[in-house]
């Protein structure tokens, strides 16, 4: 499919094409044709992954009415809204604008932001500096799961061997901070004092409010009495060998 970033920009809610040269205090908005598509692969993922209209809005950094207007036809969207739309969802436009031609959200995988890397023996600095969306690169999900709410991140180093090799890809959910009990005795990504990110099995500390990350590989050294900020068990993992990259 066509790329819809390829297309003449259009201005307003009219079909009247300007020069390629965009003016100054305007921005590039959907044809007509791709803003249909567009609106009708949104609703689709919506429907699907159960988002509302005033948190989605909210999400894309838009107005509260902002999806609203976009599905009465009261606004023609911008390139850069219907990009932060699309990042919300965990998607690309061009995604989203082939589920609206298909009808169906099973035609386009679902990708997601790999959020920086997590120590599996190495230490690895917590990566967080991106904007919504972003990320050291971006990956597909596998096949039936939403990427919404899911976050990505690369192992760096051995000690989760021979369950978790270097490059693999983890994915998890977080909601608040703290160590939820469903994380004690469990494979987790977290996070300790220091900012340093882990991969770890997480158990209960000797002292109160500690904790001791341990390793699979039976080479590398368990941690204990550390104190994490939160942690997260992991939900998929993918093999280097399995991980798409979405450019």
């Amino acid at each position: 499919m066509q790329s819809m970033m390829g297309e003449l920009p259009h201005f307003g809610k009219g079909n009247f094409p300007i020069a390629r040269k965009i003016r100054a205090g305007y921005f590039p908005h959907m044809t007509e044709q791709h803003r249909d598509a567009f609106v009708r692969g949104l609703k689709i993922i919506m429907d699907a992954e159960q988002w509302k209209m005033k948190p989605l809005s909210l999400a894309a950094g838009m107005g509260e009415s902002g999806v609203r207007d976009l599905f009465r036809h009261e606004s023609s969207p911008k390139v850069a809204n219907a990009v932060a739309l699309a990042k919300a969802v965990g998607r690309s436009v061009d995604e989203i604008v082939q589920i609206g031609i298909e009808g169906v959200i099973e035609a386009v995988a679902g990708s997601v932001a790999v959020a920086g890397r997590v120590g599996a023996g190495a230490q690895v600095d917590l990566v967080d500096a991106y904007e919504k969306g972003d990320g050291l690169f971006r990956v597909a999900v596998p096949e039936g799961v939403s990427p919404r709410g899911i976050v990505a991140v690369e192992v760096e180093g051995d000690s989760m061997s021979p369950i978790y090799q270097p490059g693999e890809i983890l994915f998890y959910s977080r909601e608040a901070l703290g160590v939820p009990s469903e994380a004690i005795g469990r494979i987790c990504v977290c996070e300790d004092e220091a900012g340093k990110a882990w991969v770890k099995i997480v158990r209960v500390g000797r002292e109160e409010g500690t904790f001791s990350l341990i390793s699979l590989n039976p080479e590398a050294e368990n941690m204990h009495g550390v104190r994490l900020r939160w942690a997260a068990p992991v939900r998929i993992n993918l093999p280097p060998e399995y991980v798409r990259r979405i450019d």
